[in-house]
């Protein structure tokens, strides 16, 4: 009988790079000869194929079956797993502190708050806890966690050379400027400081330019619409609210941007910004948590973001400049090599080994 090493998750969701990386932990513990099925509280109806119902795990659950929990937010995946008899391998993805979304979102707000409990609480019920990045991994250590190791996010960096959206790259390719973000429209990411910067480049560097937010903003609908007044009070135009996208849409987007900027203030990985490397868009980026190690030493890192006519000049520096845009794409193509150079199932049956065996 294969031995059992199933995935739990809150949540299995489109475009998500934590249900993504539990896809290829299971395609690469299936070919290493484990039975792996993932298990979710709730799945996003275009991912129902991939993941079996939370209350199905007491069929696989027991002594002898080596649990991969990923660890985001509270949840009653994380409250069943906490007293099931399996050996418990977390892995911490981070937890954004609850102070961030009081004001917008409530609700999350307590399930960031409660989730941070139990991640104290997890501390001697895993027997292994792997972060997606040293800073996750250090996070870990100082709440108590007694074995800790660094499992980078997985990314099928291939797969993004397949065709881009044509329509949405029409409407983009237009000969304008296009600054990008793309993550979820939630208060941590600082749209309001990329807003303000966009604003002093597009009124006093460039008028003929673009701001793409590309992200989910459902639940922070008042976050949004705060961003949306913002950019009224400002006079902009051409800022552009795209919400969730169809992967096809969100490789056009990158394929038309001529810079990548992200402002967040607090980050456990960041995966758009290997995604931007990756597509080869320079990356401006303000170092907060685990941004710096992800980027490997590419792009430009900001200390300090608080002068927006400062990292106006600089976009355009790195947009316009071709000694310094080359210098830039530079140092991201030998951090997408290092990517690429990575073993990620080996790295896998590596750090699992204390639990599974050799």
């Amino acid at each position: 009988m294969r031995r059992r090493v199933p995935q739990l998750l809150a949540a299995l969701s489109y475009g998500d790079a934590i249900g993504n990386e539990a896809l290829e932990i299971q395609r690469h513990l299936r070919a290493a000869g484990y039975d792996s099925d993932i298990f979710a509280e709730h799945v996003h109806p275009r991912m129902a194929h991939l993941a079996r119902p939370l209350h199905e795990y007491r069929e696989v659950s027991s002594p002898e079956t080596v649990c991969l929990f990923h660890f985001s937010i509270g949840s009653a995946a994380g409250r069943m797993i906490f007293h099931a008899p399996d050996r418990l391998v977390s892995i911490y993805h981070n937890i954004t502190p609850a102070e961030f979304f009081m004001g917008f979102h409530p609700h999350l707000a307590g399930l960031c708050y409660h989730g941070r409990r139990e991640l104290h609480a997890f501390a001697p019920r895993t027997e292994l806890a792997l972060g997606d990045s040293e800073f996750n991994r250090r996070e870990l250590e100082a709440t108590g966690y007694r074995r800790t190791a660094v499992l980078p996010i997985v990314l099928d960096l291939d797969g993004y050379r397949r065709a881009p959206s044509r329509l949405t790259t029409r409407m983009f390719d237009d000969g304008r400027k296009n600054i990008l973000f793309v993550g979820r429209v939630i208060p941590n990411k600082r749209l309001e400081d990329v807003i303000r910067v966009f604003a002093v480049y597009q009124r006093y560097i460039e008028p003929r330019s673009r701001l793409l937010l590309v992200g989910e903003s459902r639940g922070f609908e008042r976050y949004s619409r705060r961003l949306r007044e913002q950019v009224e009070a400002l006079g902009l135009h051409d800022v552009v609210f795209t919400g969730h996208v169809d992967d096809d849409d969100l490789r056009a987007c990158y394929a038309s941007a001529d810079l990548f900027l992200c402002l967040s203030e607090h980050e456990g990985f960041c995966v758009p910004l290997v995604e931007a490397m990756n597509y080869g868009v320079p990356v401006v980026a303000f170092a907060a948590g685990a941004i710096p190690e992800t980027l490997r030493g590419g792009g430009v890192l900001l200390r300090d973001k608080s002068r927006p006519e400062e990292t106006a000049e600089l976009v355009d520096s790195v947009i316009s400049d071709a000694a310094v845009r080359g210098t830039g794409l530079a140092t991201q193509a030998r951090a997408i090599a290092e990517i690429r150079a990575t073993d990620f199932g080996a790295l896998l049956r590596e750090r699992l080994a204390p639990v599974l065996g050799p």
